[in-house]
């Protein structure tokens, strides 16, 4: 009997069902595991790049390091060592250590207060290396503590966030931790405090070690140095006093006596010379034509300091090494009562004498300003003398003209009868075309920190100029030199001008050049 075609589809689809139940599903294909050393590789990827991350994030710290304060980082590197950034000067490099991480230290500023303690007090130059590498460990202990939980959280972070499992992730902040303390381990076997004497230098800085050594050698022989030198110029003078082979000039009581000094370059030393030169030759003024500083930071301000005890008043104009912030500190009148500033033609009458002057137009110290040269200085001086035409006009003739360049003191050539000016570092003087009288000292710091930059060191040079006091009119004028660092040489010569020689005639500003005397 047929079946009806319903009954036998069901009975087809049951049969099917029950066949495919207890049919096997078909296994997959197993999965093959990456290899071990791909496995690795992967591992300290992460691991070198979450260490890198940390590190960049919160890897560095800010501490002094002898007068400057500073952000000290680590970074990877081939050979390591030490790097100093000091923006925008340019940077050196120190053989500090061989270990894979470099240790860089950007300069963020120069401490005033650490800064002055430096200037006021040279010879804790001497011990500044060793508080150098003693800041540079002190830094790098506190940086070390701060690296290892920056690499560690860095490798630690990365390695959840790839891996997604704790026990990877842990290995990662492990492994890292461990690179890290081996590379600090072989920094510190390697550690060569003695590679702050070879530093290597680039951009503007290449011109360090030249001040570097001078400082050195300064600080050496420093105090023999200041102490002797004002001895020295006391016990010249008075043997000076007792010759009678110079020429036939004896000054008057009532004669006027300036003491030009000039580019002192930050030489603390000077200021006992000056004061011995005021009271050995009873000082009217002293007037300093410029470079009293070396780079016109406000950290060398309280170098000034000494000039209010020189017991004379202080004439001065900026040098080319002389900021607008060494002018200003100067020019307070609350600070120094008897210094003088005197800048663009302006005129003072100090100890009956008329004297008027300018500040150098160019600040060589500021990089990010170019030097305009000689134009600059023509310029400056063509401005002098215009302002010393406007006084004579006006009835109070000028008597000295400053100008630190001799460049610039040319061009009053006819407009005063005396110019002072500095720069060259040594003592020169011309009797210019028309008739005006150019008297260049050379420098009263013996050339500062750079004074033994040459085989010779140079000498400490001043002079005193001798002016009638009636026609305010100079009459002789004494050359004084002393032996540079640690020299004891001195020597002080007479001049006087052709007019002031027995039987010549008088003349207003002279008409020949002057006559040396031995001494």
């Amino acid at each position: 009997m047929a079946r009806p075609p319903a009954v036998a589809v069901r009975r087809t689809l049951h049969r099917l069902r029950r066949r495919s139940r207890r049919r096997p599903a078909p296994a997959l294909l197993p999965e093959r595991p990456p290899h071990p050393f791909v496995r690795a590789l992967g591992l300290v990827a992460v691991v070198l790049l979450g260490a890198w991350l940390g590190l960049l994030a919160v890897g560095s710290v800010r501490a002094p390091v002898g007068p400057m304060d500073t952000r000290m980082t680590l970074r990877p590197s081939v050979s390591g060592g030490t790097k100093i950034n000091v923006s925008p000067l340019g940077a050196l490099e120190l053989d500090s250590h061989t270990a894979p991480i470099r240790l860089d230290v950007d300069v963020d500023r120069l401490d005033p207060v650490r800064s002055r303690a430096l200037v006021d007090h040279p010879e804790r130059l001497s011990g500044l290396q060793d508080e150098v590498v003693r800041d540079v460990e002190h830094g790098t202990l506190d940086l070390a503590v701060r690296s290892c939980v920056a690499v560690v959280s860095g490798a630690t972070a990365l390695g959840l966030a790839v891996y997604r499992r704790p026990r990877r992730a842990l290995a990662a902040g492990g492994l890292a931790l461990a690179l890290l303390a081996a590379s600090g381990g072989t920094a510190y076997a390697t550690w060569k405090p003695d590679s702050v004497l070879e530093p290597k230098f680039s951009g503007l800085l290449s011109s360090a070690p030249s001040v570097v050594g001078s400082a050195r050698s300064i600080v050496t022989e420093f105090d023999v140095y200041q102490r002797e030198l004002a001895r020295l110029v006391t016990n010249v003078t008075k043997l000076y006093d007792a010759t009678s082979t110079l020429p036939a000039y004896s000054p008057d009581p009532s004669t006027i006596r300036v003491l030009h000094v000039s580019d002192i370059h930050l030489n603390p030393a000077s200021w006992k010379i000056i004061a011995s030169l005021v009271a050995q030759y009873r000082i009217s003024v002293i007037i300093d034509t410029g470079d009293t500083m070396d780079h016109g930071s406000a950290a060398e301000n309280a170098f000034l300091d000494p000039i209010k005890n020189l017991g004379a008043p202080y004439v001065w104009i900026r040098g080319n090494h002389d900021s607008r912030t060494t002018q200003r500190y100067l020019a307070s009148r609350k600070r120094f009562k008897n210094v003088h500033v005197l800048d663009e033609g302006r005129a003072v009458t100090v100890a009956g004498l008329r004297i008027a002057g300018t500040g150098d137009p160019q600040y060589t110290p500021d990089r990010s300003t170019r030097a305009l040269g000689d134009p600059a200085e023509h310029m400056a001086g063509i401005r002098l003398a215009s302002a010393l035409r406007d006084q004579r006009a006006a009835g109070t003739p000028v008597d000295i003209a400053l100008a630190h360049d001799p460049t610039a003191a040319r061009e009053t050539d006819g407009a005063v009868p005396l110019v002072l000016a500095g720069h060259i570092h040594r003592q020169k003087t011309e009797l210019l075309p028309l008739g005006t009288r150019l008297r260049i000292e050379g420098s009263t710091g013996g050339s500062g920190l750079r004074a033994v930059d040459d085989k010779y060191p140079d000498p400490v040079e001043a002079s005193v100029l001798y002016l009638d006091s009636t026609t305010k009119r100079l009459q002789a004028w004494d050359e004084i030199r002393l032996g540079g660092l640690g020299l004891t040489t001195a020597e002080v010569s007479r001049h006087l001008p052709k007019e002031n020689r027995p039987g010549a005639t008088p003349s207003p500003t002279g008409s020949e050049a002057a006559s040396p005397g031995p001494g």
